[in-house]
């Protein structure tokens, strides 16, 4: 089973990256852009061939390493 975790800043935690990449972005011409938020992907492969036990097992990886859940949330997606 192939799984892909998002993990992005919480609303309100300042991100130096995203807007830094923002300034950027309009610096090449591309106006209109009005926030940039930067974040992670990571793409899981589990042997695990249950959906829910897989959810589980993968946001257990989340809370325990993968994100830091005082400024960061995640989202969990099975591809497979």
């Amino acid at each position: 089973m192939h799984a892909r975790i998002f993990v992005t800043l919480k609303n309100g935690v300042l991100d130096p990256q995203g807007q830094a990449i923002e300034g950027s972005l309009s610096s090449l011409g591309f106006e209109g852009v009005d926030a940039v938020r930067q974040g992670k992907i990571f793409d899981v492969k589990l042997e695990e061939t249950d959906h829910e036990a897989a959810k589980e097992k993968l946001a257990q990886m989340c809370e325990k390493l993968l994100a830091n859940t005082v400024i960061e949330n995640y989202s969990i997606e099975i591809v497979d």
